[in-house]
């Protein structure tokens, strides 16, 4: 017999087990600390991302040396950037970009198809420094940057934010805030596109290929480009009153509002209420509150009336856009967060390996005859 609930993305269906990243109701925990805390007593993205790796909170000695391996790794290999030129870069989504860029990338590694359990941490290396690189350098070719070096005393997200905006330096504060979003988007469980990488690697495919698919999952916009949709549905919008008619028109047309609901939590997305803090005090500290306060007044309505709590990419398109970073980069900056959730998901399912393999329930017709 046919179930319906078989067919609608393999909601309640537990795939694998994972000990990386866990939702229990409203919490998020990095190998079982909650995100709140994480948010508030780590320093560092990298520390988080030592976190997912190694399933510990780094000693300053660890950090020091796991940030030293990012600072040696974050370079492009120099026969890569004139490929990188040649890539139609002005007409093209930049996730379509940054798919083709890092499979490009596995070209100029040597350890890329090595099972070597210490070339694969290379690569990991490797993958989450130059993933950073890739999206600043897109934006360089994009506004006719000059395409800086990164400073090694520098962590990553300073770096990123110094390389994407030309060498412009950016304040402590939008250092901190840009810290903590990229730790808010590293991991979050099963999700599609670490299932999509898991898939891939299940097969012991390689790390880029593994990364690539990731890639692909993120850019649809149910998933990565949700916060990408946000901004462009605030940018239609000049006043809170306008903003309230908007969303409750669009209700009524039972548009999808983006940015709200979520297929786990049902009593509200913990990263979202971060974000929401972080939105309102960078919008008012650049003078621009309008966006923040249009998106809050979209959040009445939508929980008034629907019930829907905001989720991870309502507030962070505020947040990004404060910080002048082009909307449709978003996703790719997710992804840049992300590769570090993706690559703790391929080391374990290398470490405990079984290729996936589902079956479909057969719904077509009964057995033909041909003739």
């Amino acid at each position: 017999m046919y179930s319906e609930a078989v067919d609608r993305g393999l909601e309640g269906v537990v795939a694998c087990t994972t000990s990386i990243s866990s939702i229990v109701d409203a919490t998020l925990c990095y190998r079982g600390y909650k995100i709140e805390d994480i948010c508030e007593k780590a320093n560092s993205f990298e520390e988080v991302a030592y976190l997912l790796w190694k399933d510990t909170i780094p000693s300053q000695s660890e950090l020091s040396g796991f940030r030293s391996q990012l600072q040696k790794e974050m370079k492009l290999p120099s026969g890569i950037v004139n490929v990188l030129k040649e890539i139609p870069y002005k007409d093209v989504h930049p996730m379509a970009w940054l798919r083709s860029a890092v499979s490009l990338l596995a070209h100029w590694d040597e350890d890329a198809q090595s099972t070597d359990t210490k070339d694969q941490e290379t690569v990991a290396f490797r993958l989450t420094s130059r993933t950073l690189l890739l999206v600043a350098y897109l934006n360089c070719l994009r506004k006719g940057f000059e395409f800086g070096s990164p400073q090694p005393e520098k962590g990553m997200a300073w770096n990123f934010l110094y390389l994407l905006k030309g060498q412009k330096e950016p304040s402590a504060y939008e250092v901190k805030v840009f810290d903590t979003c990229l730790i808010l988007h590293a991991d979050h469980e099963l999700n599609c596109s670490a299932f999509a990488t898991r898939v891939t690697s299940s097969s012991l495919s390689d790390i880029y290929s593994a990364v690539v698919s990731g890639i692909g999952a993120l850019k649809g916009p149910l998933h990565g480009g949700a916060n990408e949709q946000v901004m462009k549905m605030l940018s239609k919008m000049n006043s809170v009153e306008e903003a309230q008619a908007w969303v409750k028109d669009a209700l009524v047309r039972k548009e999808k509002i983006m940015g709200f609901g979520h297929r786990v939590y049902k009593n509200g997305d913990p990263r979202a209420k971060i974000l929401k803090s972080m939105s309102k005090k960078l919008t008012e500290e650049k003078n621009q509150p309008l966006y923040y306060q249009m998106s809050e007044a979209i959040e009445d309505v939508v929980v008034g009336e629907k019930g829907l709590l905001p989720n991870v990419d309502f507030y962070s398109a505020t947040v990004y856009n404060s910080m002048e970073i082009e909307t449709d980069l978003f996703t790719p900056i997710f992804a840049v967060s992300r590769m570090t959730g993706w690559l703790a998901h391929i080391f374990e399912q290398y470490s405990k390996n079984r290729i996936y393999r589902p079956r479909g329930q057969w719904v077509g017709a009964d057995q033909r005859t041909w003739s």
